[in-house]
């Protein structure tokens, strides 16, 4: 099996010197011989940290878009300039119109920039692969695209529109996750799981035949959930019988408080500038 290395680039903090934090979510990934970036955060971190801890975003083979928001795509035109033509993977719908309505009752546009929208070949010459169903992107690396949505605690974790009058609602169906094949078991890697982090876990399962999960890392969206949703998604993780656990960015802090409590020895940090290496047996 190949050697797995991950790098958090972009996350809402930072314990490493010189590094910038901001809401959103990046990670840098080395499999075998193939680098790989998942997410690009809100675009004012990600030159700047890739730059200290020494990437070079120019050598990645594709980006992955978990999904359209822009905490996760701010970046990507920053991205794509310095890299030239490289695959892009990301569900159709990504590149539609996304808005957030928050409780004051203000609307923002949440989605991807307005120049990187139509998910075709624009003026910097990406290439966008449109994945809606599961991929292999390389040997041993895949996307689960649309995750089936069937626990019944588990929801988007916020109010999504996709309209400037919030009267149609954005279901999110280009929300995926990442999972690689490693000797140690799969290795997840997770967007914002508005499908639900169970409905995902459970869904790479079924992918993967059942193979053991060992690693979960990236956001599960519980930051706006209540103490029965969180108590239920603890719940299902202590049965997977993960060896990692690293919650962040839009997991929210009690969430997280949560399982570092009652997951003794399992959860890790996930702040930008943490590295996790998972070789061969």
């Amino acid at each position: 099996m190949k050697r797995l290395k991950i790098i958090t680039l972009v996350e809402n903090t930072t314990n490493t010197r010189g590094l910038v934090a901001e809401h959103g979510l990046a990670f840098w990934i080395e499999f075998g011989n193939r680098k790989i970036l998942f997410d690009t955060g809100q675009g004012n971190a990600i030159r700047h940290n890739s730059e200290k801890l020494g990437i070079r975003i120019e050598d990645a083979d594709a980006v992955i878009l978990s999904h359209g928001h822009y905490d996760h795509t701010g970046g990507l035109k920053q991205v794509m300039k310095p890299v030239g033509k490289l695959k892009i993977f990301a569900h159709p719908a990504a590149f539609g119109q996304k808005y957030s309505k928050h409780s004051d009752g203000s609307v923002h546009d949440a989605g991807i920039q307005s120049e990187c929208r139509c998910g075709h070949e624009t003026e910097i010459e990406a290439k966008v692969n449109l994945n809606e169903k599961p991929v292999e992107v390389f040997n041993g690396f895949h996307l689960t695209g649309p995750i089936p949505r069937q626990t019944e605690y588990e929801d988007t974790g916020g109010m999504f529109f996709t309209d400037t009058e919030c009267s149609t609602i954005d279901s999110l169906p280009d929300d995926q996750a990442a999972f690689i094949e490693t000797s140690h078991g799969i290795v997840v890697i997770l967007g914002c799981a508005h499908s639900g982090a169970i409905n995902t876990l459970n869904y790479v399962r079924r992918l993967t035949n059942n193979k053991p999960i060992h690693s979960v890392i990236g956001g599960m969206h519980l930051v706006s959930a209540g103490n029965v949703r969180i108590g239920k998604t603890i719940w299902e993780l202590k049965k997977l019988g993960l060896k990692s656990l690293m919650p962040a960015h839009c997991t929210g802090f009690p969430a997280m408080a949560r399982m570092w409590h009652e997951l003794p020895g399992i959860c890790r940090p996930c702040s930008a500038g943490t590295i996790v290496e998972i070789g061969n047996r």
